[in-house]
């Protein structure tokens, strides 16, 4: 696979040093800087003609850091954004200039709490996905964004952007350092956003993504309960629920084939006491998005029927009404809404149903009054 194709100089000096992190190689950057082609796989070989033996020295990590090991136990912290943590509506006001601040974070998080799992995010502002950014249209958009982390540099590319790369040129920080732009956001809608460093499926992967929603004039219809939903993969070189500390697979990242599938960054990022709630009859919106970086979803609630869908998240198209089932692709994102009827518990899936065992399903629980007359069981009355 010819990957000096893709990438510029810098780039495949970061590749190479994302290669030698996702091995836990802690250290071992230097040896990257002066390759022994005779010990190195046929792909880094590739990687590595012609790279120059001064690679990149902001790729550097601190000498004194030190990588856990494969099945260490790692303290962790609690990585996924709770759903309900949602950004408010903008309502009527007029446009204005919204400044916006994300920091890089590298952390060791709560992969799969049930197993003792951690993994190494990178996260923007600490959570999995990032903070949901939501703006009208017509706003002008400062956003900074530092970077807190020790390993790599860090940027944004927005989707919402109207402008080359989306911000990621100008945005990209080494470690330490912060830069900031300026946008105007033109087109209402629901937006990914995501590192765009290289290697960026990997800032992807390791949780590097969120939603920014440009509300048109007026805002969005009101509905009762709003909730951020986010679907994710990660590539673990172990097997699905292997505990301890968990390293990244490039392997598997790039044949696709990824150890979990996950909603709000880990295993229950969405479920246990991070459930949706709501009340019967109340009026319900989702923003689902897909960081990906791979695989298309199907996100479905078992048991509901989707009063309203927002395809490819775009609120200049109408609405589909009725939904079943939708598809949103990697970097996409939709509005699911509904009002459930029946008291129960609802299950959030992608209806690629193998998924679900391998960690993705979301809870959204309803409280209320029983309905009889839609649903009960035994027969007919």
């Amino acid at each position: 696979m010819k990957f000096n194709r893709w990438y510029s100089r810098r780039g495949r000096s970061r590749l190479i040093y994302s290669l030698i992190l996702a091995a836990g190689a802690a250290g071992a950057f230097a040896q990257a800087q002066t390759p022994d082609k005779s010990n190195a796989s046929a792909p880094l070989q590739e990687m590595q003609e012609g790279q120059q033996s001064n690679a990149d020295a902001s790729m550097s990590a601190p000498q004194d850091m030190q990588m856990p090991e494969q099945g260490d136990i790692v303290p962790a912290v609690d990585i996924g954004r709770d759903p309900a943590d949602v950004a408010p509506p903008v309502g009527g006001r007029p446009a204005q200039t919204v400044k916006v601040s994300l920091v890089a974070q590298e952390l060791e998080g709560q992969l799969d709490p049930s197993m003792k799992s951690t993994y190494l995010y990178w996260t923007f502002n600490g959570k999995v996905p990032g903070p949901m950014i939501r703006v009208r249209q017509g706003d002008t958009v400062e956003l900074t964004l530092k970077n807190e982390g020790h390993l790599v540099p860090h940027s944004i590319d927005l989707h919402a952007v109207l402008g080359p790369g989306g911000g990621m040129g100008v945005s990209e920080a080494k470690q330490k350092e912060s830069r900031t732009f300026t946008f105007k956001a033109m087109l209402p809608g629901v937006y990914v956003y995501h590192c765009g460093t290289d290697l960026a499926p990997q800032h992807i992967a390791n949780g590097m993504y969120g939603l920014i929603v440009v509300e048109p004039p007026g805002g969005l219809p009101h509905v009762d309960r709003e909730f951020y939903v986010m679907q994710g993969e990660i590539y673990t070189t172990e097997d699905m629920g292997s505990g301890g500390h968990q390293r990244m697979s490039l392997t598997k990242l790039f044949t696709e084939k990824p150890e979990y599938f996950v909603f709000n960054g880990s295993v229950g990022g969405a479920s246990g006491e991070h459930s949706m709630h709501a009340g019967v009859g109340e009026t319900v919106r989702i923003f689902f998005g897909v960081g990906g970086p791979n695989v298309i979803s199907s996100p479905h609630i078992i048991g509901e029927i989707m009063d309203r869908v927002y395809p490819e998240g775009s609120f200049t198209s109408p609405a589909i009404t009725a939904v079943q089932t939708t598809v949103v692709p990697p970097g996409g994102a939709t509005v699911l809404e509904l009002k459930p009827l029946v008291p129960g518990t609802y299950r959030l899936v992608d209806h690629a149903l193998i998924r679900v065992a391998r960690g993705l399903a979301g809870v959204l629980e309803v409280s209320g009054v029983a309905n009889p007359d839609l649903f009960h069981a035994g027969p007919a009355r």
